[in-house]
């Protein structure tokens, strides 16, 4: 298994979502219209109306809907998908995380700073260990 380390010089992108807007599809339509292949979220911070979340070793969603703040989003964006994990906070303060699956609803904002990495390549690819689409890191441009 190579683990050898790929480095890149980022470039920024901000973007703001509205209210209605959807987070993960909002992000990946964005990295498709992007030249480029490897994305990351540098920050994230507003808040969400609903959301669908998978937590650790779970195989069922759970669906949250309230009024909540982003805590934390935090992932990698490429062509070929998107894995995103998400920490909310309700209005007392209590928190849940976990993988993004869909229909995170944004309620007021989110102010999303991304950034592009130039020299590499994103890609997933079905990985037999996992049992999943796992990152796979290349060298770009």
């Amino acid at each position: 298994m190579d683990r050898a380390l790929i480095s890149s010089c980022g470039q920024f992108l901000a973007t703001r979502l509205y209210p209605g807007d959807e987070l993960k599809d909002s992000l990946i339509r964005l990295t498709g219209s992007l030249d480029s292949s490897a994305i990351s979220v540098v920050t994230c911070v507003g808040s969400l109306s609903r959301c669908v979340l998978r937590f650790a070793a779970q195989k069922e969603h759970v669906i949250l809907t309230g009024d909540f703040e982003i805590v934390s989003l935090t992932g990698t964006l490429c062509r070929s998908g998107a894995h995103l994990h998400l920490a909310i906070s309700d209005s007392k303060g209590a928190t849940v995380g976990g993988h993004l699956v869909s229909d995170a609803l944004v309620r007021t904002t989110a102010e999303i700073v991304l950034v592009s990495l130039p020299e590499m390549v994103f890609d997933r690819k079905f990985d037999p260990q996992t049992g999943h689409r796992e990152l796979v890191i290349a060298p770009g441009k």
